[in-house]
């Protein structure tokens, strides 16, 4: 544009937002400014559709995206376009369903749940669908990524961050710390006010159905905020969208069996499918029988600790039928180690730390552990129980009868413990001889000397 015609067209944007009683955004007007072109990660919800109107009516130029994750409580993702067309805007459905699913399978490898067994389904979608928008954001000549992430959560964080190390260069926007977006919307109200002055139409669900907020993908669902923040509400207010609870779960168990290759669930029920599948299967298989749904009071990454209960059947049969190859192809100190490694690589994908060095090396690490983890293991379901049934076909076993065999046997000679025990009481009596050994109870004497 020529310097004079861009002029008149800033005035004209300028007035048409003080027409529409809208205060102006710096930080929006920046965007204006500088001719950037905003892509906003959208759900079709009453946040995104107030934050796609409100920047096209700022004079933003606005594209909308959606990650296609497998969410299941959404019946056909293309609905997602259609609730936000009315903002005026375009959305485009990018297909990460391959990308989640890998994500899944190398979380169960690692072992990476979070606090109080959380399988980190908003952790893993977070990278998948950041990573995956940005490159299609790109594509479309976007220039700054607007995500609907709240100032007091973990969400901004892990955004900001995957931005930041994928490309420097590219901006983000976070409406809800913009002080005028916030000024104007403080609460839904004002958001469905809003969208109704535009002859937008948006259907609040009944608070009185569900009374809390849900984050969903193949991996799992996170619910929380409103009523379950109160920890004097029962965890059983949700209602189960993947499964049921164990109590409305069969009353008869149900064998299933996993084949693991190299750390990764090849077949379900002897029939191999493609990992996005097999996460499907194992989400139906286990959450008709009550598997996989836990509460947690997990430390957020700005200090803060937060309610949730989770969903994640699917995610929880693989790591128990994973667990029992790892039993027995582990021996003590790869277990250790493997132990580390997986706190390591949970506490980075919460973080938003899926990129960085460490994270990758662990990873490789653990890939490199669970080479040898071949094995069939068949487990009995029931009503939110996987009990061990058999493992079989399990080459690298290290667990061998004759040796642990409480029988006489080939195996290990219990005689030849003798020197090992000998050994060992060397440093065993250096210590009691030091004065360093107590046989009293911890507490009992941190409560006779005053200790707190």
């Amino acid at each position: 544009f020529c310097p004079s015609f861009r002029s008149r067209r800033l005035r004209a944007q300028h007035s048409a937002i003080m027409a529409s009683g809208l205060k102006e955004s710096a930080i929006l007007k920046s965007y204006v400014d500088n001719g950037d072109v905003v892509g906003i990660c959208v759900s079709g919800g009453l946040d995104s559709k107030t934050v796609a109107l409100r920047l096209r009516l700022a004079g933003v130029k606005v594209k909308c995206f959606t990650a296609d994750i497998a969410q299941p409580d959404e019946d056909d993702i293309a609905d997602v376009a259609k609730k936000m067309a009315p903002c005026g805007v375009e959305t485009v459905i990018v297909d990460l369903k391959d990308d989640i699913a890998e994500g899944a399978f190398e979380t169960v490898a690692c072992m990476a749940s979070y606090d109080g067994g959380y399988w980190q389904s908003t952790g893993v979608g977070r990278y998948v669908t950041a990573r995956g928008l940005l490159a299609e954001m790109k594509k479309h000549g976007c220039t700054v990524l607007s995500h609907g992430a709240t100032g007091r959560g973990n969400d901004q964080v892990r955004f900001e961050r995957y931005v930041n190390v994928i490309d420097p260069n590219f901006k983000v926007y976070a409406p809800w710390r913009d002080p005028v977006l916030l000024e104007e919307f403080p609460g839904r109200s004002q958001m469905l006010t809003f969208l109704q002055k535009h002859n937008i139409d948006h259907k609040i669900v009944s608070q009185a159905k569900k009374r809390y907020s849900t984050d969903a993908n193949v991996l799992g669902l996170s619910n929380e905020a409103e009523d379950l923040e109160s920890m004097e509400t029962a965890m059983t207010i949700v209602n189960p969208v993947m499964g049921v609870w164990p109590k409305d779960a069969p009353n008869k168990e149900e064998p299933v069996t996993l084949r693991f290759e190299s750390g990764r669930c090849v077949a379900i029920n002897g029939k191999k499918m493609k990992p996005i599948d097999i996460l499907k299967t194992a989400n139906t298989i286990a959450g008709r029988n009550g598997l996989g749904i836990s509460q947690a009071l997990e430390n957020r990454i700005l200090g803060t600790k937060s309610r949730g209960v989770y969903e994640a059947p699917g995610m929880e049969l693989l790591a128990r039928g994973l667990a029992c190859v790892y039993q027995a192809v582990l021996d003590r100190r790869s277990t250790a180690l493997f132990q580390s490694l997986s706190r390591h690589v949970a506490d980075q994908i919460y973080d938003g730390r899926y990129f960085d060095p460490s994270t990758r090396t662990a990873i490789n690490a653990v890939w490199e552990l669970a080479a040898p983890a071949h094995g069939t293991v068949k487990l009995g379901l029931y009503k939110g129980h996987a009990h061990f049934l058999s493992l079989t076909e399990c080459p690298h076993s290290i667990y061998f009868e004759e040796d642990s065999s409480m029988e006489a046997s080939s195996g290990l000679n219990p005689v030849s413990s003798q020197g090992y025990l000998e050994v060992s009481s060397v440093e065993a009596k250096a210590m009691a001889k030091a004065g360093l050994i107590s046989d009293e109870s911890v507490w009992a004497k941190r409560r006779r000397t005053g200790a707190k």
